[in-house]
């Protein structure tokens, strides 16, 4: 094992594909725990989900932001979640870069507000690097152009490890957007790097998205080659 110092010194980050969304709380789950231990460094998995709705902690029990019947839902192939994350409704997609950072925030970043902050900034940056001037809107979480969310924001923290995170729209379908009220907010849109700058390569954005992680927390990045296996739900 790596002492304690290059573990803290250093941002993994996982390219993994497409991802179902059990599957990526099933893993979050693992590596939280690995991470607790001091086993591995801090993680970041990017990754995309099949079509899926998902609902924070608060509102497990009320789908009022869900608009669309269960029928329709189905039509599509669109899953339903409840979630460990904070927060209210949100869709994940094909095209939308979802983010996962596994960060042990001891000792010196146990801050909640401080850290959701600092995921707005790290994404404000990357997609800075587009000629996108994101900024953020008092009151609300995520990263916004004008009265467009760009980027939706939930997380998790549990004995400060932190799971869930991110959600930026690349080349997303908004039209999904109209099955739900995202976020409980009915008075503002959503928006995405395609509509916003035309194509943007995947790999770019991935690339810029760790690159300013990697600046806002003090990490240096690194690319393991390890792959994720579905059928056990690991990295290896």
């Amino acid at each position: 094992m790596a002492d304690c110092g290059e573990l803290m010194a250093t941002l993994e980050v996982r390219r993994l594909g497409v991802v179902p969304y059990a599957e990526g709380v099933a893993l979050q789950a693992q590596l939280v725990e690995q991470r607790r231990r001091g086993e591995i460094p801090d993680q970041l998995l990017l990754l995309q989900h099949p079509h899926v709705i998902t609902l924070g902690v608060r509102v497990h029990h009320d789908r009022r932001h869900i608009v669309a019947t269960a029928d329709d839902l189905g039509a599509r192939g669109v899953e339903v979640h409840e979630s460990g994350r904070g927060g209210d409704v949100t869709y994940h997609g094909p095209g939308q870069l979802v983010g996962y950072p596994i960060f042990d925030l001891s000792p010196d970043r146990r801050d909640l507000h401080r850290y959701v902050r600092d995921v707005e900034e790290a994404l404000i940056r990357a997609v800075g690097r587009f000629g996108v001037q994101a900024t953020r809107i008092p009151g609300l979480t995520g990263v916004w152009v004008g009265d467009e969310k760009l980027a939706a924001i939930g997380v998790r923290v549990s004995r400060w490890v932190t799971s869930h995170g991110f959600a930026l729209n690349v080349s997303t379908d908004l039209r999904y957007f109209s099955l739900i009220v995202p976020c409980g907010i009915t008075d503002r849109g959503v928006t995405s790097l395609e509509r916003l700058v035309g194509t943007v390569p995947w790999t770019d954005v991935e690339v810029s998205v760790a690159q300013a992680f990697g600046d806002v927390f003090g990490r240096a990045v690194a690319w393991p080659s390890g792959k994720y296996s579905k059928a056990t739900q690991k990295l290896e």
